[in-house]
Order: structure tokens, then sequence, then C-alpha cells
């Protein structure tokens, strides 16, 4: 049995977010539908979003699911972090949204837990949110401060762009009827 390094496991799912931490909340439209929001879906829930966007992932299960064990890192070669992370939680389908939320265990350079979710509104667009609430727990971590925080909202906007990418590939060069881009009439 893990032991996370926060005591608000679950937040990111029933808030409000605890204070204390640093909190980020980045929305970004991704598409149209609910083919794009299956797509999305997917993409979060499999992987695929996070090692598109560049990211190294192992993961215990081919898809998340609550309990299972992920290791995320980011950068180059030697400046190569990995952050161990288990799934607190997961949406598949429920009231229109898909998606999961990771919190952080012993080695992790923060504390805190992150969720990554697409939803459907109500006038079809597809919608990613990133909702986080983190605070440093590693000496290089305390160090950078005020940059963590810029770095997070940076790979945020990072995700939704690839995640866009992923959907808008995933429709093929005809698109289709219900995959118009968001914003379009």
């Amino acid at each position: 049995m893990s032991t996370f390094t926060y005591p608000e496991t679950g937040a990111t799912r029933h808030g409000p977010l605890p204070r204390g931490y640093h909190h980020l909340h980045h929305r970004a439209p991704v598409g149209r539908g609910e083919a794009d929001l299956a797509a999305a879906g997917a993409a979060i829930t499999e992987w695929r979003m996070h090692r598109a966007s560049g990211a190294g992932v192992e993961a215990s299960a081919r898809r998340a699911e609550p309990g299972g064990d992920v290791r995320v890192s980011l950068g180059l070669g030697p400046l190569r972090f990995t952050a161990p992370c288990e799934v607190v939680w997961t949406a598949y389908g429920e009231e229109g949204r898909t998606g999961f939320a990771y919190g952080t265990l012993a080695g992790h350079p923060e504390r805190g837990e992150e969720c990554f979710v697409v939803e459907l509104a109500d006038d079809g667009t597809v919608w990613f949110t990133v909702l986080a609430f983190s605070r440093p727990a590693a000496w290089y971590t305390r160090l950078a401060g005020p940059l963590v925080p810029h770095v997070q909202r940076w790979y945020a906007r990072r995700l939704g762009r690839t995640l866009r990418q992923l959907v808008a590939g995933g429709r093929g060069v005809s698109g289709g009827p219900g995959h118009e881009p968001p914003g379009a009439p």
C-alpha cells in the first residue's frame, strides 16, 4: 500500500483545493462533440497525451485506474526528473466527463495532486482542464521557488495543445459531421 505525501487526497475531485499550496487551474477547448470527447478522454487516460507532450510515462496499467502506479519523467539527459505518483480517482463517462487525478508519492519533487479531465459543454465544445495543488518537497523545487508555478502553467498549456492535436489527428483529413473545430458555426 502506498503512502501519499499530502493528506488532502481527492481534493481535485470534490474541492475545495486546500490552503497552503500553489493552485493551478488551466482550461482550454480541444474539440467539439461526442467523438472528440471520447478521443480526448482516451488520450488522457491511456497516457498518450503525456507521452506525446514529451513526458516519459511508466504505468502499472494500460489506462488510469485508482491505485495504479505511474512514474512521469520530464527533462533531458542528466536533467531528467522522475515523479512517482498513484492514481487517486478516475471518471469514465460520468456526467459527460472523462479523466483522472494522481497524487504524489515519496521521491516526487512536489507534494500534492493533479487532475486531467475533459468535459462536453452544452454548446458541444470539449474542454480540457488541468486542476492541481502543490508545494515543494525537494530541495531543488524549494530553491526554484517562484519559477515552479510558471513551469507548471507552461506544461499545462503544452498538454492542452498536445491534446488538441491528438484529437484533430484522430479525425482524419475530412473531419466529418460533428467534428468542427471549436468556435465553428
